[in-house]
């Protein structure tokens, strides 16, 4: 694999711009390649070869403050190129300038995200030192053994204070993690027996020339150090007095702080229970497992970076024949990036850490828990997906003969049979075509390297690629086709149709052989993947109850274009419950709970919708949202009115429902061009669109604008109330559907296409994890801000 392929594929999607641009500088190599391919030979200066270009090149140092940190201090390198009157020394002198900018862009960034971890490193310390405490306290609440922890403490921290100012002059402060005495007696929590306990990323081990005193007077100092925290100690419970437990994210501390009419981040009392200490280590548990994986994202960016400065010196030697490369990244190496070694050292210390405290100190489990695992492409999915797809071609194709052949649309009974088997059996026609959609985005996310794993927030090597996603579609839809066949078979086989009232029974034990493995709790059929639905959709229901994030509010959005499946779901109730399916006759139509839910289970959605909007409003301050959720009130005003009115052909209900659904439709429409694509910049480099584009076919976004307006209307045939020839009028409801579904996919992808650009521009490549405890000054210095 080429070089430039490989540095991109092993990019990290959002800090694109901050790599270094590779094929510029071989772009610029090249034509300097063959400016000198087109020099004669005589023209050149043979003296030069006798230097060999080691003295070709001069640097020179100098640190500068950004304007943006005018308190921190980053180096920048600067080229000075000697021979620049050879000819083509000009090539050779823009290759060094956008050289130079490229490994101070590199650099600095580095930097900043190195610093940026250290404080965060700083954080979990915290955060481990007040577990610990609370471990103690639940397994051997005893003072005196309490006592030696506090003390423990300080005496960590006294060193800390010393070996801090003896460390090299160039390293980063590095957030030290001492030993303490957890507890001497037997533990469920790990073996903490006769053991020293690490609340802390140890640094001890790794570099004891930076924690060593110098002299005698150093030790002294030490010692000062530690007796002075030992007599600042306040009593043996201040660890746990100082801290709260952070209860932002439950429902019950939603309601508390309704209740209270409290607002930003509240915290409880510590309550010393087992379960309370499960559900923070669990908090922290996961924590330090994401700043892990910030490490290694952070070890890939400098080694895949210092691998390409090394790729193309070498390359410019080759060309020039000059010996440039040694000097130049001689100075690499002696760079921040090239020669700090604190993202090493800090996840080995993490590594011991987490070994330590949560996998009882056996390495292999921890780190298989702490390295994130990479997916792997499995032939036998591609080829069970294309076995499947084309049972499901075939099934298709004797559907449609069977119906033509046997001419069942003509048939008596056919008007009954849409009436009651066809909203049953077009639930799966809606969730076939919808997961189809889906596996289609995975593709095009993928194909454009758009890191949709971490915007939806699945967990590393468990989310679904479009090969599995193609597959239960593709088995879904199997099984499905089968079933309409097997029916229309038992029903016109004189033999078979007796038993009417079994085969009525197919689609239903279809729905509830997908509901029970969608449910199973055994690790079967991708269970990480199905926890992960589950436990959105009951955040999603539980609106606002919880924090939304972007997978609580995207599984809502998908919801609302399953309108059509919602209410067939409630007409399944209806059916089988009211013993209806014996007779194939429904009076669920002119129920009135029925009625009441079917034009409810539309708007539900978009009322789900509305909810998180508002709570997003008041959790976040975003003023966008409030807005937001009155765009989806009035979507669920025009729902139910539309839906009122197919149901009710009145005068008032038809200038109501026209009224509600041109508002409704003209502000989603610009609320997804405008706000969730981003797009219809009036200044945009790319007209009427967006400055940046992963798609570089400018011509598709443009078609996806004038589809999405065109379907977004599609919906009102409702109130239009259009009727073909050919097509009974439930089919006509499922095509309408369709269509919103497709829509509904199209949207799908340039949202998060949007969301990933905003990443990408804001270098976000990490979420952030809520942490279990709340220390009193991290409080009050929230309140100060």
């Amino acid at each position: 694999m080429r070089f430039d392929k490989e540095l991109r594929s092993k990019m990290v999607p959002e800090w694109q711009g901050a790599y270094m641009e590779y094929t510029s500088l071989k772009s610029i190599l090249e034509d300097l390649k063959h400016f000198k391919f087109k020099t004669p030979l005589q023209h050149s200066h043979p003296h030069h070869h006798h230097h060999g270009g080691v003295a070709a090149v001069y640097r020179t140092f100098s640190e500068k403050g950004m304007l943006s940190h005018p308190d921190v201090h980053h180096e920048k390198y600067e080229t000075k190129f000697l021979m620049s009157d050879e000819e083509g020394g000009e090539y050779e002198l823009k290759f060094f300038k956008r050289l130079d900018e490229e490994f101070n862009k590199v650099n600095n960034f580095y930097k900043d995200k190195v610093d940026k971890v250290m404080n965060e490193a700083a954080v979990l310390t915290k955060q481990m030192d007040a577990l610990i405490a609370f471990r103690v306290k639940i397994d051997d609440p005893d003072q005196a053994k309490f006592e030696h922890l506090c003390n423990e403490i300080a005496e960590s921290a006294a060193r800390f204070s010393v070996s801090s100012e003896t460390s090299i002059p160039h390293s980063t402060e590095m957030v030290h993690m001492e030993v303490i005495e957890e507890s001497i007696g037997p533990s469920s929590h790990g073996s903490y027996s006769d053991e020293n306990e690490t609340s802390n990323f140890d640094d001890t081990d790794l570099d004891e020339s930076n924690i060593q005193p110098t002299d005698n007077n150093s030790r002294g100092g030490e010692r000062e150090g530690r007796k002075k925290l030992k007599t600042e100690i306040p009593a043996h419970m201040e660890i746990l007095n100082s801290v709260k437990i952070n209860e932002t994210l439950g429902p019950r501390a939603t309601i508390k702080r309704i209740i209270s009419f409290k607002n930003g981040n509240s915290g409880g009392l510590i309550s010393f229970r087992k379960r309370n200490l499960k559900r923070v280590e669990e908090q922290l548990k996961t924590a330090i497992i994401h700043f892990y994986h910030k490490l290694q994202l952070l070890k890939s960016y400098s080694f895949m970076n210092l691998l390409a400065f090394s790729k193309t010196m070498k390359r410019y030697d080759k060309i020039t024949e000059r010996h440039a490369s040694k000097i130049y990244l001689n100075m690499v190496d002696n760079s921040y990036i090239g020669s700090s070694d604190d993202v090493t050292r800090l996840m080995d210390r993490v590594e011991d850490s987490f070994t330590k405290h949560f996998s009882k100190s056996n390495r292999s489990k921890g780190m298989n828990i702490l390295r994130s695992k990479k997916k792997k492409d499995k032939h036998t999915t591609t080829f069970t997906s294309g076995f499947f797809m084309g049972c499901t071609i075939s099934l298709l194709i004797c559907l449609i003969l069977v119906i033509n052949v046997r001419n069942l649309i003509r048939k008596e009974g056919s008007a009954n049979y849409m009436e009651t088997m066809f909203p049953l059996y077009s639930l799966f026609g809606f969730l076939v075509l919808h997961a189809l959609l889906y596996s289609a985005n995975i593709y095009f996310w993928q194909r454009y390297q758009i890191n949709y794993a971490f915007i939806f927030g699945f967990k590393k090597g468990t989310e679904l690629g479009h090969r599995e996603v193609f597959l239960l579609s593709t088995i879904l839809a199997t099984v499905s086709l089968a079933s309409v066949l097997a029916n229309l078979d038992m029903e016109m086989d004189i033999s078979t149709s007796k038993y009417k009232a079994l085969t009525e029974l197919l689609p239903l034990a279809l729905v509830s052989v997908i509901v029970l493995i969608t449910v199973c709790p055994f690790n079967i059929v991708y269970r990480s993947s199905r926890v992960y639905l589950l436990r959105t959709a009951f955040r999603c229901i539980s609106a606002p109850l919880y924090t939304v994030t972007l997978s609580d509010f995207m599984l809502a959005d998908q919801l609302s274009s399953q309108g059509q499946a919602l209410r067939s779901v409630a007409f399944y109730i209806c059916y089988y419950a009211s013993g209806d399916y014996k007779v194939r006759e429904t009076k669920c139509k002119s129920d009135v709970v029925y009625n009441s839910f079917y034009i409810m289970l539309a708007a539900f959605p978009f009322w789900l919708r509305a909810l998180q909007c508002f709570r997003r409003y008041f959790e976040e301050k975003d003023p966008m949202q409030g807005p937001n959720g009155f765009k989806y009130l009035s979507i669920v005003l025009a729902v139910s009115l539309t839906t009122a009115y197919s149901k009710h052909n009145t005068t008032l209900l038809l200038v109501l429902a026209w009224i509600s659904a041109i508002i409704a439709a003209v502000t989603a429409i610009y609320w997804d061009l405008v706000l969730d694509w981003g797009l219809l910049r009036r200044n945009s480099k790319n007209p009427w669109l967006r400055d940046k584009l992963l798609v570089s076919q400018k011509s598709i976004y443009y078609v996806a604008m004038v589809m999405d307006v065109v379907l977004r209307f599609a919906w009102l045939q409702t109130v239009l109330n259009i009727q073909v020839s050919f097509l009974h009028k439930e089919a006509m409801v499922a095509l309408v559907a369709c269509l919103e579904i497709f829509r509904r996919g199209v949207w799908n992808f340039f949202r998060i296409e949007n969301e990933h650009v905003n990443n990408v521009g804001k270098f976000r490549a990490f979420t952030t994890v809520p942490l279990p405890f709340i220390y009193d000054e991290d409080e009050e210095e929230d309140k100060d801000e």
